[in-house]
């Protein structure tokens, strides 16, 4: 049995992993998924840091990232028994640079119109998270999170350079979605190999995989860490 620990993108919601964390446990394997302060305008990485070690086990423990987690999760390597990372459709952050920066040092904005010509969408549609993050959610789902709360993100973190002067020595896998409209497969594949310096392994679903194809997430996450 492997311990997961699963931190939420923008919107810091456990809730974004309720359709995982039971397919993780029939697996054989521990999940828990962690609430971030994402609403609070005085939260900034480093607190993002404190809720993620709050919330884990005192065992070893596999690190999973989603989006933004990109930037906290590797900060607790230090404070935590962490046996992976697994970084999902996630930034990639580098050394001193602030999420702020992130996304015109990347290219994300000109990957994701390239993203959307090629898919027949129009680029200069006005941002629609629906489109861009549920596209390949099923009803239910979508009446489940239309119905829900909207999560609140404050800007605050993304103020923060990012404090570690190198990707922690750690065992690193990066999961990218094959139809993900805010970074894109080719977009990640030139990022990681870049920043990372390691390929990434292409799975079905989009941006939100682990809400929309949980099975698919599950089955990826657990390859590598069977009971």
């Amino acid at each position: 049995m492997s311990s997961f620990v699963l931190v939420p993108g923008a919107g810091g919601q456990a809730w974004y992993f309720h359709r995982l964390v039971p397919r993780m446990i029939e697996r054989g394997h521990r999940a828990v998924a962690v609430d971030l302060p994402a609403a609070d305008d005085t939260a900034g990485l480093a607190a993002y840091a404190d809720a993620i070690v709050a919330a884990a086990p005192a065992e070893p423990v596999v690190l999973v990232a989603q989006s933004m987690a990109g930037l906290s999760a590797p900060l607790t390597c230090d404070r935590l028994d962490v046996a992976g990372i697994v970084m999902l459709n996630a930034m990639s952050p580098r050394p001193g640079e602030t999420g702020g920066d992130w996304w015109t040092n990347t290219g994300q904005e000109e990957a994701a119109r390239e993203k959307a010509i090629a898919d027949g969408r129009d680029p200069d549609a006005p941002f629609d998270p629906w489109e861009v993050f549920f596209h390949d959610a099923d009803p239910d789902l979508l009446a489940e999170a239309q119905a829900a709360s909207q999560p609140v993100q404050s800007d605050r973190p993304f103020e923060d350079p990012w404090p570690l002067p190198a990707w922690p020595d750690v065992a690193t896998r990066f999961l990218a979605a094959q139809d993900d409209r805010l970074f894109p497969l080719e977009f990640q594949r030139r990022i990681v190999g870049e920043r990372l310096g390691i390929d990434v392994e292409p799975i079905p679903g989009g941006h939100l995989a682990a809400l929309t194809r949980p099975e698919v997430v599950a089955e990826w996450l657990t390859d590598a860490h069977s009971a």
